[in-house]
C-alpha cells in the first residue's frame, strides 16, 4: 500500500511539474510571439508614416518654412551687424551667434524655432488624428486584434511609430537647417551650440510628441477621423492663439491694474499671467526655447526679464545651468505626453473593436 501511494505521488508529482512546464513554455512562446508581432506591427506602422503623402506634404512645409526664415535671420544678423561698429560686431559674432540663426525673426517672418512651435503640434495631429478609427472603419483593426499578439502591442506600436517618424522628420530639418546656416553663414558652431540646438531638437519632439498621443487619444474615442481631428485643431488654437488672451483674462479680473491698488496688483497680476499661460505646451515650450537657445536668459521670471532688458545680467549660463532653468517644462511636457497616452491606452484597452 505505501509503495502504491508513493507510486501515486510522484505519478501526480510527474504530472504537475509536466503541466507547469507546458505552461511555461505556452508563456514564453506567447512572449516571443508578441515581441515579434510588436516589431512587424511597429515596421508596418512606421513604412506606412514615411511612405504616406501626409508625412512628405508636412515634410516639405517644414523645410520650406526653414529655409524662408533662416533666411530671414541672416538678413536681420547681418543688417544690426553692419549698423553698428566692428568692435561690438566682433563681440556679437562671438556669443553664440550660430543659435540666434534659429531664434532671430526676420523683418517680415518668424523665426526657425517660432515656427516650430506654432506648426509642430500640427505634425502630431496629422499623424495620430486617424491612427484607430481610420482603421475601424475600414475594418482591418478587427482582423488585426485577431492575431496572436495581445491588444496593447497595437496601440504601442501606433505611439511608437508615430513618435520615430515625428523624430526623423524634426532631426533631419533640424540637421539641414543647421547645414544651410553653416554654408550660407561661414560659422562653425562650438560643442555646446551644437549640444544646445541637439537637446532644442529633442525636446521639440518630445512636444510634438505630446500632441500625437492626445491626437490618438481622440482617435480612439472618436468614431470619425474629422471629429478627431476637429477636436484636437480646437484644443490647438486654445491653447496656442487663445491662452495668452484667457490668462490676461483672468489675471486682470483676479488682480485689476486698475484703481487705488494698481501698483500693488501689478506683480501678482503678471505672475498669475504667468501661471496661466503655463497651461499651454506651446507657452512652456517657448520658455524652453528662450532659455536653451539663448545662453543670456537667465529664467523666465519678471525679475529676471528686467534685468535683461537693463542690462544688469552679462554672464552666461553654462549648458548644466540652463539645463537646470527648464527641468520643471520638461518635466511637465513629459507628464502631459504620459497622461495623453495613458487615457489612449486606457480607451483602448476597453474599446470593443471586433463587433
Amino acid at each position: 500500500m505505501e509503495a502504491a501511494k508513493t507510486e501515486n505521488k510522484d505519478g501526480l508529482a510527474g504530472i504537475k511539474n509536466s503541466w507547469k512546464k507546458f505552461i511555461e513554455e505556452e508563456n514564453s512562446s506567447a512572449a516571443k510571439t508578441n515581441r515579434h508581432g510588436m516589431k512587424i506591427l511597429y515596421e508596418k506602422e512606421l513604412s506606412d508614416h514615411l511612405n504616406s503623402i501626409r508625412f512628405r506634404i508636412l515634410f516639405l512645409l517644414l523645410a520650406v518654412i526653414m529655409f524662408i526664415a533662416l533666411y530671414g535671420a541672416i538678413g536681420s544678423i547681418s543688417s544690426a551687424a553692419q549698423s553698428t561698429d566692428a568692435k561690438t560686431a566682433a563681440a556679437a559674432t562671438s556669443e553664440f551667434i550660430f543659435l540666434k540663426l534659429f531664434t532671430t525673426s526676420g523683418s517680415n517672418i518668424y523665426s526657425f524655432s517660432t515656427f516650430i512651435a506654432f506648426l509642430g503640434p500640427l505634425v502630431g495631429i496629422m499623424l495620430g488624428f486617424d491612427a484607430i478609427n481610420e482603421e475601424m472603419a475600414q475594418g482591418t483593426l478587427n482582423r488585426l486584434a485577431a492575431q496572436p499578439i495581445y491588444r496593447d502591442t497595437i496601440i504601442n506600436a501606433k505611439f511608437l511609430a508615430g513618435a520615430t517618424a515625428v523624430a526623423i522628420m524634426i532631426f533631419s530639418i533640424g540637421g539641414i537647417a543647421a547645414g544651410f546656416s553653416m554654408v550660407a553663414t561661414g560659422l562653425i558652431p562650438t560643442g555646446e551650440q551644437i549640444a544646445r540646438l541637439v537637446i532644442y531638437l529633442l525636446l521639440a519632439t518630445v512636444y510634438i510628441c505630446l500632441w500625437l498621443a492626445w491626437a490618438e487619444f481622440f482617435s480612439v474615442v472618436c468614431r470619425h477621423a474629422a471629429t478627431a481631428a476637429l477636436a484636437c485643431v480646437a484644443i490647438w488654437l486654445v491653447l496656442t492663439l487663445f491662452q495668452s488672451l484667457i490668462a490676461s483674462g483672468i489675471a486682470s479680473l483676479v488682480y485689476p491694474l486698475t484703481g487705488a491698488n494698481a501698483q500693488m496688483n501689478m506683480l501678482n497680476n503678471y505672475q498669475t499671467q504667468m501661471a496661466w499661460n503655463r497651461v499651454s505646451p506651446y507657452y512652456l515650450f517657448s520658455e524652453i526655447t528662450s532659455i536653451l537657445m539663448n545662453p543670456n536668459v537667465h529664467s523666465t521670471n519678471v525679475i529676471s526679464i528686467m534685468e535683461s532688458q537693463e542690462g544688469a545680467v552679462a554672464s552666461y549660463l553654462t549648458l548644466g545651468q540652463s539645463m537646470l532653468q527648464i527641468v520643471p517644462h520638461i518635466i511637465t511636457m513629459i507628464a502631459v505626453a504620459v497622461v495623453g497616452f495613458a487615457a489612449a491606452y486606457i480607451s483602448f484597452m476597453r474599446k470593443e473593436i471586433r463587433a
